[in-house]
């Protein structure tokens, strides 16, 4: 089975940013979509962003949109997403997911893949 690999997770201040990345194991994975979600301890799973993976074309929930951006290196099979003047409020684990089946959209079940996840914390 393919495994997901996100990186770049840490511990910022407010207003910094950071790059989160997700590879696949094998660069012969084939998709339709990749999305990020985010969680924060006792909190549920919070969509921020999605792209299709063959035009990249991007969806973002409304909160994110404006400060953070996601994109694709079709090649490496990798997703990044982009994260600026972060807040304390964007603390959470930060998945990447793939959808096998479909585009994938803002709900986590349209997402068939999950990577492990990466810490990110922003003090103030």
């Amino acid at each position: 089975q393919v495994q997901l690999l996100e990186t770049g997770g840490g511990l910022v201040q407010t207003g910094s940013s950071l790059r989160l990345s997700c590879t696949a194991s094998d660069r012969t994975f084939s998709t339709y979509g990749m999305g990020w979600f985010r969680q924060a301890p006792g909190k549920e799973r919070e969509f921020v962003a999605q792209i299709r993976w063959d035009i990249g074309s991007t969806t973002y929930a409304d909160s994110m949109r404006g400060r953070f951006t996601i994109s694709r290196d079709y090649g490496k099979v990798t997703t990044y997403l982009q994260m600026n003047n972060l807040k304390p409020e964007d603390t959470a684990v930060y998945y990447c997911a793939a959808a096998l089946t479909s585009f994938g959209d803002s709900n986590a079940d349209s997402y068939d893949l999950w990577g492990q996840g990466t810490q990110v914390t922003v003090s103030s």
